[in-house]
């Protein structure tokens, strides 16, 4: 095999959560802006057609779409017309209003998560202080 040649990314994977509340198509939309501030789409990879998802996630074709032509409003995705949707060349601006909508969404989920569990907001609070006690700080 030559040294050179590069590795094509592994495919990305959708995963839906029915559990959450959170409507199918934003849960697309956060898994691709997660992926791309986790570093596992850069720009250039390629996503899967909106007709894989659909069969993939069993969910009808049009949420995909939607998911795709939002991040595609943001400048967060590229689709080529024939050869398919790519991450973005382009750097877009952090939206403040949606990173709030994002933390919301995780602190609720966690709090509502860890209340069927049993737990106390002040225990799901020292947890989190404990595992990140400078932060806690900041404030």
């Amino acid at each position: 095999m030559n040294a050179n040649r590069s590795i094509p990314p592994a495919p990305f994977q959708f995963k839906l959560d029915y559990q959450s509340g959170v409507p199918v198509y934003r849960q697309i939309i956060d898994q691709v802006q997660g992926g791309i501030a986790a570093g596992s789409l850069l720009p250039g990879h390629q996503l899967p057609t909106v007709r894989q998802v659909a069969v993939d996630l069993a969910i009808n074709p049009n949420t995909v779409l939607r998911a795709y032509r939002e991040l595609e409003i943001r400048g967060v995705l590229d689709t080529e017309q024939g050869t398919g949707t790519f991450i973005s060349h382009r750097k877009s601006a952090p939206d403040l209003s949606e990173r709030q909508r994002q933390l919301g969404q995780l602190v609720t989920e966690v709090v509502a998560r860890a209340g069927s569990a049993g737990f106390t907001l002040q225990e799901v609070t020292e947890a989190l202080l404990d595992r990140y006690p400078a932060r806690g700080k900041r404030r």
